[in-house]
């Protein structure tokens, strides 16, 4: 709602504020204030809800790496109850184990022993997660859902058939936690650091997501191509989420054992792992409070429904997992986004957040930052004007018995503007994609800034100087043009996720902004800077995504049909900024099907039909050739091209 449209039973202060666009609660002050409710009324509350509350933390954290996994990273998992087990077997093996007991030496029976259990379960959590991951992450579709399944299955089976680990029976004897000599025994007492360690979790998962680490997660889940074409390594960051989710699992399952005092099979079967993604997708699969709000819904709907169903139906059974069906299907049918969006739209009367301030910078000039200063992004010597930046000798692509180009040879020199026209389905986008290594040729060699790139991915084409747009947009259509241009500067920045988790990049991503926030005002579109990208123009997306392409500060750029979408003044301005990027000394490749942009812009331009060049030279040369006249413009289009004379 408008901050202006307060009721008149709104005090005057607030509703001054809201005229004044200032929100009554921040989001902040809101959570702090939860926070603290719950602290002073933790002492107060029955066992019983002690208990449940403790279980939802533990629920809600493990829900959290889904959210991550699943909600962000566009990867699907049924099997974290499995990494749970992992977690809480390696502690209570290693605190009642004669084995365990006879390694660690003195320190067995120390309070000491239950974090070495910590340290077992992190170690072995990881390098299993890691060992799937490699396995299961290269597939994709229904297939990788299915496979977390057959693993959770078999780790499940594993932990019950594994005599030194109890078996069927499980583990008793566990101890309680001790801290600084106090024992933290009940659930009231264990409670307060299971919901510590949440929190803890909820805010470095907040910092990494609000980094430059966090826009590369964020880009995985709307297509490797993209990221790996602004040079993210899409297979490692899969892999390191995923091993991220199991490592809050396995947290989850330390801090349980040594809650219940006795672990067995049974929680960490494949319905509780299904429970558990039904809790993050509930609550909101793409916001980490939503895994919170969803283990709170599932978790107290479950105490409910348990004592309830039965009295109605008379008899005792599951029924619950009938009900969480029906749910699954209102929620997703209503609430596709989860249940999280909508009580957020309902609080906005109240909650407003608060816009993310340029950090002290004016967006106008692009002036750095004081915080910005503090750091250089990495910088490229762009090669001298002339230079032979790109270069494709007899390239070639079949597919089967299909020729899609034929022996393409080609050139772009820095400070050179050179186009690539040709018909549909003359091989554009072939060419195209392997002169930015989306795809290798089958014969040829494509070499950039002088060094062959075959063999090579996407990413290491960014990494030597090319910057590229697609032909079909792709942007992150939820997220603000700031943070979708900045995504374009990833091998610009070095900060790793532990530093993002721990806000230790804060100097980093203040540069990273304000260098996306120049490219943007040098692109015209300033004032939409902190627009989500989806609410943009088609037009104006295209150019999104040129300023995210200068963001990385490229020698070679790639436009696959700039001009589509725009408008005519939009178009002389997009010309006008292509030239002042020639004169600075960049080379650029159009694939474009506006003649008149075309002719008046490139200083050179290679026909295609058929996946064969016909034709290559100056737009006077080309538009004096024959057989383009012939084969590609024909006589419907001769008119045009005298225009563009």
């Amino acid at each position: 709602m408008n901050p202006s449209s307060s009721t008149s039973a709104a005090s005057p202060a607030s509703t001054r504020a809201a005229a004044q666009g200032r929100p009554l609660v921040t989001p902040r002050t809101l959570t702090l204030a939860c926070i603290v409710a719950l602290a002073l009324a933790w002492g107060w509350l029955p066992e019983f809800t002690v208990s449940v509350l403790s279980n939802i933390g533990l629920y809600a954290l493990v829900a959290v790496g889904l959210v991550l996994l699943t909600g962000v990273g566009g990867m699907t998992s049924f099997g974290q109850a499995a990494f749970v087990g992992m977690g809480a077997y390696a502690t209570a093996w290693i605190c009642t184990s004669p084995t365990a007991a006879g390694w660690l030496g003195g320190f067995a029976g120390s309070a000491l022993v239950p974090w070495a259990g910590l340290l077992l379960g992190l170690v072995a959590t990881f390098l299993l997660a890691w060992a799937l991951g490699a396995v299961t992450l290269k597939l994709s579709g229904h297939y990788l859902p299915l496979c977390t399944i057959a693993w959770g299955l078999s780790l499940y089976f594993l932990l019950g058939n594994m005599e030194f680990l109890g078996g069927q029976t499980g583990i008793t004897g566990v101890p309680p936690l001790v801290v600084a000599g106090f024992s933290l025994a009940t659930p009231r007492k264990l409670g307060v650091v299971i919901w510590a360690v949440l929190l803890l979790a909820l805010w470095a998962m907040h910092n990494l997501l609000d980094s430059r680490e966090g826009r590369a997660i964020r880009a995985l889940k709307g297509g490797r191509l993209m990221a790996e074409s602004m040079g993210v390594d899409t297979a490692r960051h899969r892999i390191k989420l995923f091993v991220l989710a199991a490592l809050l699992a396995a947290v989850s399952g330390w801090l349980y054992a040594h809650m219940q005092r006795f672990v067995n099979p049974t929680p960490f079967n494949l319905n509780i792992g299904i429970e558990m993604l039904f809790m993050a997708v509930v609550g909101g699969a793409g916001h980490l409070w939503g895994a919170v709000l969803g283990a709170t819904l599932i978790t107290l709907l479950k105490e409910k429904l348990q004592d309830v169903l039965p009295a109605l139906l008379g008899t005792s059974g599951n029924f619950e997992v009938v009900v969480f069906g029906l749910l699954m299907l209102f929620v997703l049918q209503r609430f596709a986004d989860g249940l999280w969006p909508t009580l957020a739209r309902l609080l906005s009367r109240w909650v407003r957040p608060v816009a993310k301030a340029v950090p002290e910078a004016t967006a106008a000039t692009g002036a750095p930052a004081q915080l910005a200063q503090l750091t250089q992004l990495a910088q490229r010597t762009l090669p001298a004007s002339g230079t032979l930046v790109l270069q494709a000798d007899d390239v070639s692509k079949r597919f089967g018995g299909l020729v899609a180009n034929n022996a393409i040879s080609m050139t772009l020199k820095a400070g050179e503007i050179h186009a690539l026209i040709g018909p549909n389905g003359a091989g554009k986008s072939t060419f195209f994609n392997m002169i930015s290594g989306v795809d290798d040729p089958s014969s040829g060699e494509v070499r950039l800034v002088g060094e062959t790139m075959s063999g090579k991915p996407s990413r290491a084409f960014a990494a030597r100087g090319l910057g590229r747009t697609f032909q079909h947009v792709r942007l992150l259509g939820q997220r603000s043009v700031v943070e979708n241009v900045a995504l374009g500067a990833h091998l610009r920045a070095r900060r790793g996720w532990l530093a993002a988790a721990l806000r230790l990049d804060r100097a980093e991503e203040a540069a990273l902004m304000a260098e996306a926030r120049r490219q943007i005002e040098r692109c015209g579109l300033g004032a939409h800077a902190d627009t989500p990208a989806a609410s943009l123009s088609l037009g104006q997306q295209r150019v999104v995504e040129i300023a995210r392409a200068l963001a990385g500060q490229p020698s070679v750029l790639l436009l696959d049909e700039p001009a589509a979408g725009l408008r005519h003044l939009e178009k002389r301005a997009l010309s006008v900024l292509l030239s002042q990027l020639r004169a600075e000394g960049l080379g650029i490749l159009v694939v474009e099907h506006d003649m008149e942009f075309v002719m008046n812009l490139a200083d050179r331009i290679t026909v295609l039909e058929f996946g064969t060049v016909i034709a290559t030279g100056t737009p006077a040369e080309v538009q004096a050739n024959p057989r383009v006249l012939e084969a590609y413009l024909g006589g419907a289009d001769d008119e045009l091209l005298e225009d563009a004379r």
